[in-house]
């Protein structure tokens, strides 16, 4: 008799309790993998159940986006403030504004780049950059 393994299904899972709540969640995850090489199936399974740990641990293989942008190409106009001058920017036809206004709110709101402290201003639209001392 003699067979070929060409597909294999790997899953794991694990329970967790939440005694406060008195219930039980359960993970599963599976994933069917075919197999060019039957001598590589050692490695397919070990590589399945790492990534399924992954998964289990609520992590993930694929990293966030990661947003590029040049603050000089944005057009930045003088303000003046409650804190002093500073500079305010609504250029939102411009990429590298948009880039770094989702950038400023993936940071909650405000960061520090370079030689600059930023900020993204109430209305969702509008950035303030204020050169650090």
């Amino acid at each position: 008799m003699s067979f070929k393994v060409s597909k294999i299904t790997v899953g794991k899972g694990r329970t967790v309790s939440d005694e406060k709540q008195g219930t039980w969640i359960r993970q599963y995850y599976e994933a069917e993998v075919t197999i060019s090489d039957e001598s590589q199936i050692e490695l397919a399974k070990n590589s399945v159940e790492a990534l399924l740990d992954m998964w289990l641990r609520g992590e993930s293989l694929v990293q966030p986006e990661k947003w590029t942008y040049d603050m000089s190409k944005i057009r930045w106009e003088q303000a003046h403030g409650s804190s002093g001058p500073y500079e305010r920017s609504e250029d939102v036809n411009s990429r590298d504004f948009k880039a770094l206004l989702k950038d400023v709110q993936a940071h909650g709101g405000k960061m520090t780049i370079g030689d600059y402290f930023v900020w993204a201003f109430k209305n969702g639209a509008t950035l303030g950059r204020k050169k650090r001392k």
